[in-house]
């Protein structure tokens, strides 16, 4: 089943996936966490100047340091993938479980210390979260499904309008924009609701999420289907 799939479409699906699950981690963060944003960089960049000034008693701390984190693991992605063969590889397979595996571990200590994790505690499982979606955010940049970054849909947005039309008229790609948009929104409410049940429940649907990703990522790699544009 998997060689009728091409990979140019395996990994737009594989993408669209780590982008609902990016919006489940980011709504545990900034909801369950103390106001942070794991994926969405462009959030806490924006967080950090106004909380530089005061406003609305915003933390500076856990921002920063899931930026600082974001940043290391991006630059270790890129570094892994140096020289990298295009596409889905056993490097990006072994990043992308480096990811789930992360996301796994931070959410069973959330579902067993739930509440109690206090604040400094809440840094370090953000910072480390940050680290995670660098990582995933650099592999899915290699990875290079156009409109589909996982962490960010400001750019995916800005084409879906900009190419409507309202605007220029050329309509491509608008269908994987829509997707891109409406998964990381279901994920933010996903994320949302499961954080009335218990605080780690969503880092542990993420990690499912990211896990089957890398599954069927390396089982179609090594399907070896020849890519072409979907």
């Amino acid at each position: 089943m998997l060689r009728r799939i091409t990979s140019d479409r395996m990994n737009l699906v594989l993408m669209l996936a780590l982008t609902f699950s990016t919006g489940v981690i980011d709504a545990v963060g900034y909801l369950g966490l103390d106001r942070v944003f794991t994926g969405n960089m462009t959030g806490n960049v924006v967080i950090l100047g106004m909380a530089v000034v005061g406003a609305d008693d915003l933390p500076i701390l856990g921002p920063a340091l899931a930026l600082v984190g974001f940043l290391a693991g991006a630059a270790l992605g890129g570094r892994v993938l140096k020289g990298a063969r295009t596409g889905w590889s056993a490097r990006t397979t072994t990043l992308i479980a480096c990811v789930g595996a992360s996301i796994l571990a931070l959410g069973v200590v959330l579902f067993v210390v739930g509440d109690d994790v206090g604040h400094a505690g809440q840094v370090v499982i953000t910072t480390l979260l940050g680290a995670a979606m660098g990582l995933q955010a650099a592999t899915a940049r290699f990875i290079a499904v156009k409109d589909v970054t996982t962490v960010v849909v400001t750019s995916t947005i800005t084409g879906l309008a900009a190419d409507s039309v309202l605007g220029n008229g050329k309509g491509g790609g608008s269908g994987r924009r829509v997707a891109a948009v409406v998964l990381i929104l279901a994920g933010a409410a996903a994320g949302a609701l499961l954080l009335r049940w218990h605080l780690g429940a969503g880092l542990l649907l993420a990690a499912a999420v990211t896990l089957v990703v890398c599954l069927v990522g390396a089982l179609h790699a090594r399907a070896a289907v020849p890519a072409s544009a979907p």
